[in-house]
């Protein structure tokens, strides 16, 4: 009988958040800091990244003097970095990305933007010519790991920490698969949150405009949805 794979090891990484004083990137580094992992903050304002950082361990109940979420500029905040989070607006994503090309290479990046659009009648998904960001990130950083998660996740829930168990399932999608547990494992660090693996890079577009909708649902229910996968274990 196989043994189940081991979970990978978290303690000792780094997790880099660009975009992290947004609210999407925010809420993700709270919750990672609060589950006892070390997270830097980037920001093109290295001052505005330290002091979201100092919010946030104070928000997430960290002593003075702990190191374990801290802020600075975006290419020291990839340079620091094991694994990073790309959650900045759509059309920041491409300059930000080829400006960091050589620091992010090898590493594991992970895109959770969603390229939408506006209008009288609602949200839409955009065009992408490459097919999604996440495929875009690919295509402008060949030395990393490209993966896509964390996009349906609601950055209101993930600000308020009395929400303890928060219940979704995150979709990771990728061409590496060590990349891809790596990244389903910070999901899971998250309480309630389980990662499970969506497919290949090129299944990232429909996963992305799925956001739309979700945006939709929300508005009308004013909740909070996310998504769960049934079936699974």
């Amino acid at each position: 009988m196989t043994e189940p794979a081991a979970a990978p090891e978290l303690t000792t990484l780094t997790i880099g958040v660009l975009g992290g004083t947004g609210p999407q990137g925010k809420g993700l580094a709270l919750r990672w800091a609060a589950a006892g992992l070390r997270v830097v903050i980037g920001s093109r304002d290295a001052g505005r990244a330290e002091k979201s950082a100092g919010e946030l361990a104070e928000q997430a109940g960290l002593a003075a003097g702990n190191d374990a979420i801290s802020g600075t500029d975006n290419a020291g905040c990839v340079t620091r970095a094991d694994v990073v989070l790309v959650a900045v607006p759509w059309d920041a994503h491409d300059a930000l990305l080829t400006s960091l090309r050589e620091p992010l290479a090898g590493k594991i990046v992970v895109d959770c933007v969603n390229p939408l659009g506006f209008g009288k009648q609602g949200p839409y998904p955009l065009n992408v010519a490459d097919g999604s960001a996440a495929q875009r990130a690919a295509a402008l950083l060949p030395e990393s790991r490209v993966t896509a998660a964390f996009h349906h996740v609601s950055a209101v829930t993930l600000a308020d920490l009395s929400i303890t168990h928060v219940d979704l399932d995150v979709l990771v999608l990728g061409d590496d698969r060590a990349a891809t547990d790596q990244v389903r494992a910070l999901a899971d660090a998250i309480p309630g949150v389980r990662g499970v693996y969506g497919g290949r890079l090129r299944n990232a577009g429909q996963v992305e405009a799925l956001t739309a909708n979700l945006i939709a649902v929300n508005r009308r229910y004013r909740t909070h949805a996310g998504i769960r996968i049934t079936g699974l274990p």
